[in-house]
């Protein structure tokens, strides 16, 4: 047996399986085994200025905010300031891909028959870019966009898109991390009740007629009342709505319990056609980004490590957005800038080359080449900033190993390259630690300031770890 998310996953799945042996992987229909709804987190002090839970709140009255110069002063609260969102990339996260749908739904006034016409609608189309001018945090996973909220407080993300179960296994497990408790908000007009569907396999040759009759025996043990009433203690709501919903799904923990399917309908799951076409309006609306690759070829580099990061780094530039902007900096004895961030459509072909053809030798100036790439990346922000331009600034940080040239101290280097308070739209760091010697503890302390993550990396693991990177920015 096999349960994923959503519908979508077992139509991907039958697709390919059609392709191969001419029939679904599943002869019967996947069932539903419980709802996992998809809508907004946000602050609960916020979420009560627009009127939670007695009145409804639309995407509409996101994108509403959102693009208001006044922020959040038009409903009383000049002190919050500009809105400002977060959401997984759709592109990379199912998550980010659900709640995006949702949002087109919404602002199409649909709740199906969505056609890809009506995804490039310029309704649809100006809804998504002022959405997008104002969310300043992707990902692959909406628990760490919660995490992030908990770490930087309640002036960095005022809202990100989660499900319901996420946001309150958050206030109960991490309450005490955080200034104010967090509320789930069903978009009013329809959302996704992820619906987590039970697919028997019974036409995958490695299934047999026991095995799919024992798959038919416990997803009929799931779906009975008493199994279903435990889902309530694990964030989740019964697929039996006359069963009546408690604690921990109450008005208390930061949701409503009075909310049904009958009061906020389903949404279809994404076919193919309908993802693709969500994808390109994001990626043709989102707010581009600026990076700077910053790489460390100092001589513990040389061998598998630096021909591993030459082909992982040249992988990425061919993923990155025309429109985007890139740049590349190495660093061993000296910090050396190669190619300062240009459009991504105009250098990436020049870029891969260079990157290519990198060698490794000398010692390791970390500290020196993150003060120069914060600085590089901030005359570029200034200059966006004087030409009215609003754009991401990251920096990805490479490294195998901790400083050994001494130009500049580690303190000195936190006291005075990095920024003082992490900003949603500042600068952020993401540091690799390129295998067991990599200075780890300084690695994670950069990531901190800037409000960025760091990763880990072998070799072997690389290449994710840039496709993970690709989903932040």
């Amino acid at each position: 047996a096999w349960s994923p998310g959503d519908q979508s996953w077992v139509d991907q799945a039958n697709d390919a399986w059609r392709q191969r042996i001419n029939k679904p992987i599943a002869s019967e229909s996947c069932q539903p085994t419980i709802y996992a709804p998809l809508g907004f987190a946000m602050w609960r002090p916020m979420a009560e200025q627009l009127g939670w839970p007695d009145t409804p709140i639309s995407w509409d009255t996101i994108v509403a905010l959102a693009s208001d110069p006044e922020g959040w002063a038009s409903y009383g609260r000049p002190e919050w300031g500009q809105f400002s969102f977060g959401h997984s990339h759709p592109a990379y996260a199912n998550s980010g891909l659900l709640a995006m749908t949702s949002f087109v739904y919404g602002i199409a006034g649909k709740t199906d028959n969505l056609t890809p016409a009506d995804i490039y609608s310029d309704k649809v189309q100006t809804a998504m870019q002022e959405l997008e001018q104002n969310t300043s945090r992707y990902g692959r996973q909406a628990p760490a966009l919660l995490d992030l909220m908990a770490r930087q407080g309640t002036s960095y993300l005022h809202a990100a898109a989660a499900p319901e179960s996420d946001v309150l296994r958050f206030n109960i497990e991490r309450g005490d991390e955080l200034t104010f408790p967090l509320v789930f908000i069903f978009p009013a007009g329809g959302t996704i009740w992820a619906d987590h569907p039970y697919c028997i396999l019974d036409n995958a040759d490695w299934v047999d007629d026991d095995e799919a009759e024992a798959a038919a025996i416990f997803r009929d043990y799931l779906l009975a009342r008493d199994q279903q009433e435990l889902a309530i203690d694990n964030f989740l709501r019964p697929l039996d709505t006359s069963i009546p919903l408690r604690a921990p799904l109450s008005l208390e923990n930061g949701t409503d319990p009075r909310v049904s399917p009958a009061t906020v309908p389903p949404l279809p799951s994404p076919n193919a056609d309908i993802s693709a076409a969500i994808i390109d309006i994001f990626t043709i609306n989102k707010r581009k980004a600026t990076m700077l690759l910053v790489i460390d070829v100092s001589g513990s580099m040389e061998g598998e490590k630096i021909r591993t990061a030459r082909a992982a780094t040249a992988e990425f530039l061919s993923r990155l957005d025309a429109n985007d902007e890139v740049g590349i900096m190495i660093f061993s004895d000296i910090v050396t800038l190669m190619e300062p961030p240009a459009r991504v459509g105009d250098v990436v072909e020049g870029l891969t080359q260079r990157v290519n053809g990198l060698l490794a030798s000398g010692n390791t100036a970390l500290y020196e080449a993150v003060c120069q790439a914060v600085e590089t990346i901030e005359k570029t922000q200034e200059d966006d900033i004087a030409t009215g331009e609003s754009r991401l600034y990251g920096i990805i940080l490479l490294s195998d190993g901790e400083d050994t040239v001494g130009y500049v101290t580690e303190n000195q280097m936190l006291a005075t390259c990095l920024p003082s308070n992490a900003e949603a739209d500042g600068i952020k760091i993401f540091p690799i630690a390129f295998g067991a010697d990599a200075d780890e503890a300084i690695l994670q302390r950069i990531a901190d300031a800037t409000s960025g993550h760091m990763f880990t990396a072998d070799p072997q693991s690389i290449s994710n770890v840039y496709l993970s990177i690709s989903a932040e920015q």
